[in-house]
């Protein structure tokens, strides 16, 4: 269903009035006040105030004369219920979740409550700031950071960082067998992404590898093995044939650095289930 947005500046008449922010996004929508407190409240509203935008989620705001507020109404989206992410480490300044697939880093103009920063945001009660990101098909570790510091220099490191400042390392499964390490070399989007790999089993069909990012650009994993021939399964985007109903075989499993608030290095795993018990391809 297509998002349906609707907009309103306040006026004094309205600010007279004493109308608050659910009434008047109920009065310019049709939708009812409930509908329009439980989109509020997952963050589908949105506050104007000169050049600031941020969401609004109170809704017994009362603004002032000028203020836009807005809805981005979709229904679909607003009745997702969103699969929740496991907290790993909290080091108070960030923390390291794993992020199933299917739920977003971040949120969008319909929402947030499908998103990995408002959950962490309402289960630690604190401040939240995306440092990095993970494919929403992906899942596995990331950090958010949690204060204005920390944000920065994670962002920093995460922008900056090389193989020696920083470790990702992933868990695939690709179509095809690849029996020797290797590794791959090639620009993208104009910048050089290089990543390397070494396999840890295959069926005779397919082939589960550990990779470690070099690089950071973007779907460097997914280009990279689907222009070598071996596509990860269940991957959309890229490759042919290599549907997988598990969905996208691509996992987030170890984090390294030294952390640029202490300097102490820092390793954070997660460990896999079982992947002889996942069902195999249709």
């Amino acid at each position: 269903m297509p998002t349906q947005v609707f907009h309103h500046t306040l006026t004094a008449a309205d600010i007279n009035e004493q109308l608050d922010a659910s009434r008047l996004l109920a009065n310019i929508s049709g939708l009812s006040r409930t509908a329009v407190k439980d989109a509020m409240s997952k963050g589908a509203a949105w506050l104007k105030r000169g050049k600031s935008q941020k969401r609004l989620r109170r809704s017994t705001f009362k603004g002032m004369a000028g203020d836009v507020l807005s809805l981005h109404h979709n229904p679909d989206i607003l009745a997702l219920i969103p699969p929740l992410p496991e907290l790993i480490a909290d080091e108070r300044q960030y923390s390291v979740w794993v992020k199933p697939a299917g739920l977003l880093a971040q949120g969008s103009l319909e929402g947030d409550h499908c998103s990995l920063l408002r959950l962490a945001e309402l289960q630690l009660q604190r401040e939240v700031k995306l440092v990095h990101r993970l494919d929403r098909e992906a899942a596995g570790l990331m950090l958010i950071a949690h204060t204005g510091r920390a944000a920065a220099a994670f962002s920093a490191l995460f922008a900056t960082g090389k193989g020696d400042t920083i470790r990702k390392g992933y868990r695939i499964r690709v179509k095809g067998v690849l029996a020797h390490a290797g590794e791959i070399a090639s620009l993208l989007d104009g910048k050089s992404a290089v990543t390397r790999y070494r396999p840890v089993s295959d069926d005779g069909q397919r082939s589960w590898l550990d990779v470690d990012l070099i690089t950071g650009r973007k779907h460097q994993i997914r280009r990279h093995f689907a222009g070598l021939g071996y596509p990860v399964l269940g991957d959309p985007q890229y490759g042919q044939h290599n549907k997988d109903p598990n969905g996208l075989q691509l996992f987030a499993v170890s984090l390294g650095f030294t952390c640029p608030l202490t300097g102490t290095p820092r390793h954070y795993i997660w460990t896999l289930p079982d992947m002889q018990s996942l069902p195999d391809p249709v």
